[in-house]
């Protein structure tokens, strides 16, 4: 059975000392500059909450960068960021998108079902949902996503995609109107990067069914 432990958080949402890492990473997950440190003792983290932030404590910022390192050097991922994905059943056709915390899996968004849609269209929808929200949150986590397509299309700020524009996908339009405005009236620092699937196994925020749409 694993040790109890104790999460001290100086910089966070909310500073204190948590039992659970559940409860601390709601603290510190997306803040920038948060500053925690786990213990095995209540009496080490009252003690290390009491005395402040020391050098050995973990830093959000400073973990996300070196894990980038290894990012980079493709024998690994950052643990600390968002994972987005899409599914669409058909081509067009029913399709969503999510987005998780790429550690744990859990769940941050998640849109849909909606009719008509494709996989680069889902894709891009949840890379500027996740845009959005850490924006929100003065976060610096970076983005996963497996779709190149997506990708450039955000990079681009204008979605490339062939589906005609009529009563059956009107609601699709708003929604990409809306992200690409979002995109043409934003700044942002937020590395969005490509989910390696070969090295890495399926990205944390994989639906499990695949799709070949290419519009």
């Amino acid at each position: 059975m694993a040790k109890k432990k104790y999460y001290v958080v100086w910089v966070g949402k909310n500073a204190g000392i948590y039992d659970t890492w559940d409860a601390c990473k709601k603290q510190v997950i997306g803040i920038k500059g948060a500053r925690y440190k786990s213990f095995l003792s209540k009496e080490e983290a009252e003690s290390a909450f009491k005395n402040g932030p020391k050098m050995q404590t973990n830093s959000v910022k400073k973990d996300s960068k070196n894990e980038q390192i290894s990012s980079k050097n493709k024998t690994t991922f950052i643990e600390d960021s968002i994972s987005v994905d899409a599914a669409c059943s058909g081509n067009p056709g029913v399709m969503e998108y999510k987005g998780v915390y790429t550690k744990d899996s859990e769940e941050l968004f998640h849109f849909g079902p909606v009719a008509n849609g494709t996989n680069n269209i889902g894709e891009f929808l949840a890379i500027v949902h996740a845009l959005v929200l850490l924006k929100e949150q003065n976060s610096s986590l970076p983005i996963y996503t497996d779709s190149k397509t997506a990708i450039s299309w955000v990079s681009k700020k204008h979605a490339n995609t062939t589906i005609p524009r009529d009563f059956s996908t009107e609601h699709l339009w708003k929604l990409i109107d809306r992200a690409t405005n979002w995109l043409n009236q934003n700044n942002y620092t937020t590395e969005i990067i490509k989910w390696e699937t070969k090295l890495w196994g399926e990205s944390k925020a994989d639906f499990g069914r695949k799709s070949s749409s290419k519009y």
